[in-house]
């Protein structure tokens, strides 16, 4: 299965792209309901919630009192992330327990307010961000939501930065428009690369990178990706997250098309196990060269990432 992450700050419309994914075809799970399952009355989560912050957090019917909560952690960096320490495991657990009913060539997106802070973005396949300009998120925040512009302020300040966030995408959808324009962003990354990468995945085959389709993307991935160096630090990051302690990875000249790495397996592990595991993020043999290594290439058709392997 293909596997997304998708994120954005406050108000920056993360949700408009969350629906829109869903009625796309795509399994989407929602960070934020399970947030509010995983506390619900009689949970081992709100025990551990009232455990740490008190009583007061509970309202007359033994619910967890929302508004009392948020004012607490949202003016205290220390006690958010006390409650992130109790929630985010929970919230973990029960994401992977649905993601393993998915079937092989689905589409999985996994809604995480917090992925950047989190440090989850190497979990995916690719992230998406939702971004929007600061005053239009204050704005909405304020009409949308009833909030003071000084409540919106410190809930955009506990979230990570724009320029955090974006060094985290793969994609990022500027909401600063109409809904049509946002959702047709959507639609073109939706037909235009997630669904070829997931039948390639689901195929486990690398995408073709010398098709005339590749080269027809290139200006619009390279525009998605940003920087050489970000594009760099993201494919290496997923490749640690992907092989572990169980092979060295060692960054070899870009070739044009995109990161080029090298990957040797450490003594004693079995390549079968690395070439596994690369398989899982995306990667598959397309040749052999003479020295005896593997090359492999992404199965995503919007990037060019490459891995010598040397077994």
């Amino acid at each position: 299965m293909l596997s997304l992450g998708l994120t954005g700050g406050i108000a920056a419309g993360k949700s408009l792209l969350s629906a829109r994914f869903r009625e796309l075809g795509a399994v989407v799970i929602d960070a934020d309901q399970l947030a509010r399952e995983v506390v619900a009355p009689g949970t081992v989560g709100l025990t551990a919630v009232v455990d740490h912050f008190g009583s007061e957090m509970l309202l007359p019917d033994g619910s967890l009192n929302r508004t009392a909560l948020g004012a607490r952690v949202f003016s205290d960096k220390a006690e958010l992330a006390a409650l992130n320490a109790i929630t985010h495991p929970l919230v973990r657990a029960e994401a992977a327990a649905l993601k393993s009913c998915a079937g092989p060539g689905a589409i999985v997106v996994q809604d995480i307010p917090l992925l950047v802070e989190t440090g989850q973005g190497p979990n995916f396949h690719l992230v998406v961000v939702a971004q929007a300009p600061r005053e239009i998120r204050l704005e909405r925040m304020i009409r949308d939501r009833g909030m003071s512009r000084e409540d919106a302020l410190a809930r955009m300040s506990a979230q990570a930065s724009d320029e955090e966030r974006a060094a985290v995408a793969d994609v990022v959808i500027v909401n600063n428009g109409t809904r049509e324009d946002t959702v047709a962003a959507l639609d073109s990354l939706w037909h235009g690369r997630l669904l070829p990468f997931a039948a390639n995945l689901a195929a486990g085959r690398a995408h073709d990178s010398a098709g005339a389709g590749f080269g027809a993307l290139k200006p619009h991935v390279e525009a998605e990706l940003g920087a050489e160096a970000a594009s760099r630090a993201r494919a290496l990051l997923r490749l640690q997250h992907a092989v572990g302690e169980r092979a060295v990875i060692g960054a070899l000249q870009h070739d044009g098309f995109g990161p080029v790495f090298r990957v040797v397996p450490l003594e004693g592990i079995l390549p079968e196990l690395i070439l596994g595991a690369l398989a899982g993020a995306g990667f598959f043999p397309v040749s052999d060269t003479s020295g005896g290594a593997t090359v492999l290439a992404s199965a995503d058709p919007g990037q060019g990432t490459r891995i010598i392997f040397a077994a």
